[in-house]
């Protein structure tokens, strides 16, 4: 069964239908005013995210984004846990993405490279409910690692603490 939700998942996130609308046109989802706080071993971090919780926001993400601060990042929220896959379709930047359980533990940390339709997952066996995108380097960089805990009030909706 998980096998089936993963394909699910990516299929959903990779759907390949761009309106003509969005070909090559960011899509800018508003800050949401409470940051995400990463609990590190260097201290706690934060970010100001932008909150993708819609299919179609889900689906377009950071594509053709030029550009992003270092202090930001999207979360990305489902409305389950299950395994999850995204890939780099018409993204310009590269990530790091981290795939977050309801609790808000970092499950996995994975390099996202531009422009590609190989598919990002810690694997079927893997589920989460939320991933986070930053730019490639920020996870390192502030010392954010597996199994760290990462705060939001989605997350403590979800089930976190």
């Amino acid at each position: 069964m998980p096998a089936l939700v993963f394909f699910t998942a990516f299929v959903m996130l990779s759907a390949p239908s761009v309106s003509a609308q969005e070909a090559g046109s960011p899509m800018i989802l508003p800050v949401d005013p409470a940051p995400l706080v990463a609990e590190t071993d260097q201290g706690k971090k934060s970010f100001a995210v932008e909150i993708a919780d819609e299919p179609e926001e889900r689906r377009r993400g950071l594509m053709f984004r030029e550009r992003m601060p270092e202090s930001q990042g999207m979360l990305f929220v489902f409305e389950q846990t299950q395994p999850l896959g995204f890939w780099m379709m018409n993204t310009i930047l590269p990530l790091d993405l981290l795939f977050i359980s309801e609790k808000g533990k970092v499950l996995a940390i994975l390099p996202g490279e531009p422009f590609s339709t190989d598919t990002i997952s810690p694997g079927p066996t893997v589920p989460a409910r939320f991933v986070l995108e930053l730019n490639r380097g920020t996870a390192e960089a502030m010392g954010i690692e597996e199994g760290d805990m990462l705060t939001h009030p989605l997350i403590q909706a979800a089930g976190g603490n």
